[in-house]
């Protein structure tokens, strides 16, 4: 456990990101997996939930709770299943 007051600050710092973070990639994967249950079920919601899906996942990433490259594979796998 941290001793100095600096990084016990860090320690607390590390929590708020690591909550933040995990609520942030919990809502993207509820978006992606709204679209991909739209799919499955030939809903005409699709183009709206796509933008909705990629829209929060390259806000993720700007905010660097989820990595560039990785989200960005994941939006062209979205647009692949989106398109079909």
């Amino acid at each position: 456990m941290a001793t100095h007051r600096s990084a016990k600050k860090r320690h607390v710092q590390s929590l708020r990101r690591r909550a933040r973070n995990n609520l942030v990639e919990k809502t993207v994967r509820g978006a992606v997996r709204k679209l991909r249950d739209a799919k499955v079920a030939g809903s005409k919601e699709l183009p709206q939930l796509f933008h909705d899906a990629e829209r929060l996942l390259r806000k993720a990433a700007s905010k660097g709770a989820m990595h560039k490259r990785t989200v960005s594979r994941t939006v062209s796998r979205l647009a692949k299943l989106a398109a079909r």
